[in-house]
Order: structure tokens, then C-alpha cells, then sequence
């Protein structure tokens, strides 16, 4: 059994809802960290689903701000995350482990 810490995703939202990760086959996933910027200088909302089940909706990040959370939410083979965010100057950074 391979355990392999990584960044499952590095990305600017898109302003619709898009797959943001999903997880490899064989595999089991852990999310650990999910840490929110914004780099615009007004205020942004965004909406983050692991698997179809809301963890943040609509959710509101001040200008030039940055939010972290610490998680422990396991997914299986072929999950998704998936995410947007009002402004494309909301960039989404989530760690964990994979399992295979």
C-alpha cells in the first residue's frame, strides 16, 4: 500500500461549477487542507462539494484575504471535488493523501 502526500489541486475558480480533482482509480483519498485566497481587492463568494455533498456554499472571502481549514474527509475511487467561485481571483489550494 502506497501513501502519497500531494496538492490535489492549485487552481483559479472558474465562475461556473467545474471538477476540480477526482480521485484515481485503485485509490482512497484523504483531504487534509483546503486554503481559499483572494487576491481581488473587493469581496468574493465561493462554493466548494466533495462528492455532491456542499462544504462551503456561497461563502464569503473578504478582499485580499485568505482562508484555511483543516479537514479529515475520505473519498473514494472516482469522487470529485468540485468547486467556483464568484471571481476568478478566488484560487482554490487543496492538500491530502492518496491510498493506493
Amino acid at each position: 500500500m502506497a501513501t502519497t502526500t500531494k496538492a490535489l489541486v492549485r487552481a483559479a475558480a472558474g465562475t461556473s461549477t467545474a471538477t476540480l480533482y477526482t480521485v484515481p482509480a485503485s485509490t482512497t483519498t484523504v483531504v487534509t487542507n483546503i486554503v481559499v485566497t483572494n487576491s481581488a481587492a473587493t469581496a468574493a463568494t465561493f462554493t466548494l462539494t466533495l462528492n455532491s455533498v456542499d462544504i462551503f456554499t456561497t461563502t464569503a472571502i473578504a478582499a485580499n484575504s485568505t482562508a484555511m481549514f483543516d479537514l479529515k474527509q475520505v473519498m473514494a475511487t472516482t469522487q470529485i471535488i468540485a468547486g467556483f467561485a464568484s471571481a476568478v481571483t478566488v484560487k482554490f489550494h487543496i492538500s491530502g493523501v492518496e491510498i493506493s
